[in-house]
């Protein structure tokens, strides 16, 4: 059956609310090999244009996901897990809601799935019943779905990479006991949706206009295959809800390569065609920094 697939700006109100005022953090790591291999030899940026390749060759992986927003003297981090699968672009994340500010409140874990131009979402609240979805289209959202979600798409990521300008390797070291090789730089995000995969070129394009710069600084770690193992991205993010900018921190850990994924998206009666309630709740509140 044809799938119906809406977008209303009560929709991208919604997912805004997951990082309006929430945000992630986190690590990276390196890989093995000569040191002509590591790069130290040579400009480690084509190796870095091509990290997205050699995941859609890999075929799948677990992830694991963090993003860290510090505001108004908080912290806050939003966490997820699950599976990608890099020939199709389509995942499934369970991402979990910190508590609100006073601590009190406990958030059920929000699925999304993700897909080439559309973000789902299950169980975000704001007014939707529990058994339906809510769809976005990412390449309509300011930030294209880097950030807004709660949690950065794994090929999104890894697409990010494609707008390296500059790189340097850093040196070898281990992630989850791999060996890697690390390297810091700083990707162009107008350059890396030139580059990018049909489906991923809209989105790249928004977040390229949406942030505050086009630049984002990163740090990655890719393993012997040249596979990345973690990159964590450092975005400049406005909110709409106050003047200075924000800085989020969004940290992806791929592991378990091969395993297996069936990612099934919604059927369109599945999916929330009403009205969306406009409450961000305590997501806001944290992102303005009003605890």
């Amino acid at each position: 059956m044809a799938q119906r697939w809406h977008s209303r700006r009560g929709a991208v109100v919604v997912v805004a609310g997951l990082v309006a005022g929430v945000c992630t953090g986190a690590g990276g790591c390196s890989a093995g090999g000569s040191d002509t291999e590591d790069g130290r030899a040579g400009d480690p940026v084509p190796l870095l244009h091509r990290a997205a390749d050699t995941l859609v060759r890999a075929g799948t992986s677990k992830a694991r996901t963090s993003m860290e927003m510090a505001t108004g003297g908080t912290r806050v981090t939003i966490r997820g897990q699950g599976v990608y699968d890099y020939r199709r672009q389509l995942g499934e994340l369970k991402v979990l809601l910190p508590q609100d500010p006073a601590g009190t409140v406990e958030h059920r874990p929000i699925t999304e799935l993700l897909a080439p131009g559309a973000l789902f979402m299950k169980n975000r609240g704001a007014g939707v019943p529990e058994d339906k979805w809510v769809r976005v289209e990412t390449a309509a959202l300011s930030d294209g779905n880097l950030v807004t979600g709660g949690a950065t798409d794994p090929f999104a990521a890894a697409e990010v990479l494609r707008g390296t300008r500059t790189a340097t390797y850093v040196g070898r070291t281990e992630v989850a006991g791999t060996p890697v090789r690390h390297y810091r730089g700083t990707a162009d995000l107008a350059l890396a949706a030139e580059g990018a995969s049909a489906g991923g070129r809209g989105p790249l394009r928004a977040a390229a206009k949406g942030f505050a710069t086009a630049r984002v600084p990163f740090d990655v770690y890719l393993d012997d295959e040249g596979r990345i193992r973690k990159v964590r991205h450092r975005f400049s993010f406005v909110n709409g809800r106050q003047e200075k900018a924000v800085a989020v921190a969004s940290t992806t850990l791929l592991y378990d390569f091969g395993a297996p994924v069936d990612v099934r998206l919604p059927a369109s009666e599945d999916i929330y065609a009403g009205r969306i309630a406009e409450d961000t709740g305590g997501a806001e509140a944290a992102a303005g920094g009003k605890d």
